[in-house]
């Protein structure tokens, strides 16, 4: 049996059709169909007539429709979609290693370092992806870097050459064997269509989100913890540093409030990169920053009838967890965070900024001010003494270990090892106790299933919804497998005042 033909099986045809025949938005990206009387795949909620049953098959992932010999269609751009929200729920191997992809790992490092991240062999990894997502490695990034590639081209107004390489390919030819292959059309043709605009040193795109998308109460999250220096925020947008693989950079988010469900919207980004091989990184990061892959729909039925999270899902509908751009960060707020108030704990990483964080150049014009450091590296601060830092002496010890596992390679937060493991080895860090763990999963690992019963924004949450707090673990266990998301439902009861970031 062909690996097409294993992968087409996991997909109902029944259901996926019915999907198609109803252009249901919240499909896009978690199934590609594609017509073999034309010869192109679609998103399903592409507004051409529906093919008739007998004429479709249906594929996981882009990758694999490409690799059966099919173009993108020109009408839906189905590569333009939100990815699978499965990634993220199920986290297997395969999904890790598709979150991996999607920031540029294959182009870095091969699908040897693929592997490593993962932590399989090379071979055993191609296998499974090909039979979960129905193509293997370098299918998979050679589908990403064509994404990356027109959207840029349609866009901005870089240069080919300066597209190809900042797509990830290796060489112009390759850009342009793959531009004509993957949408049956020039890179020339593809932006005398669409018409590309001028940049003025950055580089615009515009990320699909699924709707309803609670853009508001995630930028007030991100505001109330804003760093100076690394990060910013006004009316509508949220900007930041950027230490990406190749230098640093900076993005400005323009990010919408949209209640209507079962639409895609969209959040502009503009990005200013020392290295432009790092666009396909930084999207990546942003996309995590902004739960882009979340199925709010589906998280918003699975609370229906809950006396607790129904009412508050009711009242907020959309709302996202607010991920993280870079896991060693948000490992170091994490333990700044234990036990002082998010004020504190805001003071104290703008006092590591400002000492050990490294300078980035001034960003362009169009890029609001006060961006000047990207937050320090965990080499730097495994380097110093615990008493050097602004912190009591055992969390300064903490801090210090956790960086040196985070330097070393023994813990990697980049989405790549399996969940459980990485709690663990956490653990395993003196000083590292369970609110911290599991603080990071939720916000580096993008976690959709970790709650927090200690901490003392849910417990303030759930007194004042008239709950026991002391029932806090209990009453979670019926808000699986979605708890991640029921944590920022009862954050959300205290804003605009809420202190969460503590432990009790």
């Amino acid at each position: 049996m062909s690996t097409s033909t294993r992968h087409e099986e996991r997909l109902d045809r029944e259901s996926c059709y019915r999907a198609v025949k109803s252009r249901d938005r919240r499909f896009d990206g978690v199934f590609y169909t594609a017509v073999r009387t034309t010869g192109i795949y679609c998103r399903p909620s592409c507004p051409a007539r529906t093919p008739a049953f007998q004429n479709v098959t249906f594929h996981p992932s882009a990758a694999a429709a490409q690799a059966a010999g099919y173009r993108a269609c020109k009408r839906c751009l189905p590569d333009a979609t939100p990815g699978s929200p499965d990634w993220d729920v199920a986290a297997t191997a395969a999904g890790r290693a598709m979150r991996l992809i999607a920031d540029g790992v294959v182009d870095r490092e091969g699908v040897e370092g693929l592997a490593r991240h993962v932590g399989y062999t090379p071979r055993h990894l191609t296998r499974i992806l090909g039979a979960e997502l129905g193509a293997g490695p370098l299918a998979l990034a050679r589908a990403r870097r064509a994404q990356t590639a027109r959207v840029l081209i349609e866009t901005t107004e870089l240069g080919y050459a300066d597209i190809a390489f900042a797509a990830g390919f290796s060489s112009v030819r390759q850009f342009n064997d793959t531009i004509r292959e993957v949408y049956a059309s020039t890179p020339t043709d593809l932006r005398g269509r669409r018409g590309g605009r001028v940049t003025t040193g950055t580089v615009t795109m515009r990320l699909a989100v699924r709707t309803p998308y609670a853009g508001r109460a995630l930028l007030a999250f991100l505001a109330l913890r804003a760093i100076p220096g690394v990060e910013v925020a006004g009316d509508g947008w949220y900007a930041r540093t950027l230490a990406l693989p190749h230098g640093t950079g900076t993005v400005r988010l323009e990010i919408p409030d949209v209640a209507e469900p079962g639409e895609t919207a969209f959040v502009t980004a503009a990005f200013a990169l020392e290295d432009l091989r790092d666009t396909a990184a930084a999207v990546e990061r942003v996309r995590r920053l902004l739960d882009a892959d979340c199925d709010p729909v589906a998280v918003a039925e699975a609370f229906a009838g809950d006396p607790v999270i129904g009412p508050l899902v009711r009242r907020h509908p959309g709302l996202r967890v607010p991920g993280h751009v870079d896991g060693n960060e948000i490992a170091v707020r994490a333990v700044l965070g234990q036990q002082v108030s998010v004020a504190g704990a805001r003071t104290v990483a703008a006092r590591l900024t400002a000492a050990h964080g490294r300078p980035v150049a001034p960003p362009p014009d169009s890029m609001p001010e006060g961006l000047t450091h990207a937050f320090p590296d965990v080499a730097t601060l495994a380097g110093l003494a615990p008493e050097e830092l602004p912190m009591p002496r055992a969390r300064g010890r903490a801090l210090v270990a956790l960086c040196a596992a985070l330097a070393d390679g023994d813990l990697a937060l980049d989405r790549g090892p399996d969940r459980d493991d990485v709690r663990r080895a956490l653990l395993a860090i003196p000083g590292i106790g369970p609110w911290t763990a599991d603080y990071i999963a939720l916000r580096a690992l993008g976690h959709p299933d970790v709650f927090l019963p200690t901490d003392i924004g849910i417990r303030d949450a759930l007194r004042g919804l008239g709950q026991d707090p002391a029932r806090a673990a209990a009453l979670a266990e019926g808000w699986a497998p979605w708890r991640s998301y029921a944590q920022v439902h009862l954050w959300q009861t205290l804003a605009p005042t809420t202190a969460t970031g503590k432990e009790n």
